[in-house]
């Protein structure tokens, strides 16, 4: 397992999130291209991918209050309906994947995942496990999940990829965005805003106070909840590292993947 790499391509990267079910293909289309490339360079590398639903998903699980819980015959509906709409952006995405070269196989997390209160507690162990071994490249992203205590709630591709890590540990995840790591102010609205080259336990009480939302709609947390999420996995898994940044600079996603030493984006480490 020391050559999996665990990848996300961010909602908001591949989608318009400020407008509904808006997809950037041409951008997606060049992403998948880069998977192919890096896994061209380095035979050994196995990726698990996954990706946000960006103007997808968001856009009807917030409508419906589905990450809250799923009680009523109106919000049973409105589950369903997001379920549809993350489904929908997955075929676009495993689309580009096939037609790049990449054996992308998607795995439904609706249909895996279980929760209680929030919180995976069982999920797609056994059908990533086997693609990898099968040589296929294993495709989860961010969907709707039955719940003990809320009926139903929507789970992040990283809280996804957090409880798939605990059983097959990566050496790097990779979360690809539209900016280009984690900056001292938001660069979309401060244009002097200074990338954050490194984040560990040390810097991450000063670091946090920069850290806000994402642009768009996004009922599962903005960059604070992106960084907690990753350095609380470093803290598991010392010798991981996560790297944070711009898919919209060609070439950002291939180095990231390859390993290249050159600094790409934020690194996130536990130390």
């Amino acid at each position: 397992m020391n050559h999996i790499t665990y990848l996300k391509l961010g909602g908001s990267l591949i989608t318009d999130k400020r407008q509904a079910e808006t997809p950037r293909l041409d951008l997606l289309e060049r992403l998948a291209k880069e998977i192919a490339l890096a896994q061209r360079d380095n035979p050994d590398l196995r990726l698990i991918l996954g990706h946000g639903s960006g103007s997808f998903g968001h856009v009807v699980g917030k409508r419906y209050g589905t990450r809250a819980g799923v009680a009523t015959p109106e919000q049973w509906y409105g589950f369903a309906a997001t379920h549809d709409a993350a489904a929908r952006l997955n075929r676009l995405v495993t689309r580009a994947l096939l037609d790049a070269g990449v054996a992308a196989w998607s795995i439904q997390p609706s249909a895996a995942i279980h929760c209680v209160d929030g919180k995976i507690v069982d999920g797609p162990l056994y059908a990533v496990q086997h693609a990898l071994n099968a040589g296929l490249t294993p495709l989860v992203y961010g969907d709707v999940a039955l719940d003990e205590q809320r009926g139903g709630t929507i789970t992040s591709t990283e809280e996804i990829f957090d409880w798939l890590v605990e059983r097959i540990p990566p050496r790097r995840i990779v979360l690809i965005g539209e900016v280009g790591g984690v900056y001292t102010a938001d660069p979309q609205i401060t244009p002097n805003a200074e990338l954050i080259p490194l984040i560990n336990r040390l810097n991450f009480a000063t670091i946090s106070e920069h850290l806000g939302g994402s642009h768009g709609v996004d009922v599962t947390g903005g960059m604070l909840a992106k960084v907690q999420q990753s350095l609380a996995m470093t803290e598991r898994f010392r010798e991981l590292e996560v790297i944070i940044c711009s898919g919209l600079i060609e070439g950002n996603l291939r180095r990231a993947l390859t390993n290249t030493g050159e600094q790409v984006g934020t690194v996130i480490r536990a130390l």
